[in-house]
């Protein structure tokens, strides 16, 4: 049996027709669940004094533009960070790694560059 086209219909495009068989989320915000809850969460760790130390004179050779690696705690996982120094607000207490603000009290370990 052929089938014949309807003159009263437009011809429906190549993109349009590949269009029906594209896959659709039926969930909407299931896959994002289930990556959330694949993380693993963890407690912020505590420092002792002597890494505290270290730390700070890490912290006091940092300019602004020098490339640092920045590891950091946010929200439950420890997150690692490579850039330039946009910015280092004392008085906020806050580091800028491009666009990444990160609180002094969050940062793990800082990496300086070697030039």
């Amino acid at each position: 049996m052929e089938r014949k086209s309807n003159p009263n219909r437009p011809k429906m495009s190549r993109e349009n027709r590949a269009k029906q068989f594209a896959p659709f989320a039926a969930l909407k915000g299931f896959g994002d669940a289930i990556q959330w809850k694949e993380k693993v969460y963890v407690d912020k760790k505590d420092l002792s004094e002597e890494s505290l130390e270290e730390l700070d004179n890490k912290f006091k050779k940092i300019k602004k533009n020098d490339i640092i690696t920045v590891v950091y705690y946010n929200k439950g996982e420890y997150l690692r960070v490579t850039g330039m120094v946009a910015r280092i607000d004392v008085t906020a207490r806050v580091i800028q790694i491009i666009n990444t603000k990160i609180k002094f009290e969050d940062i793990y370990d800082i990496e300086l560059a070697i030039n």
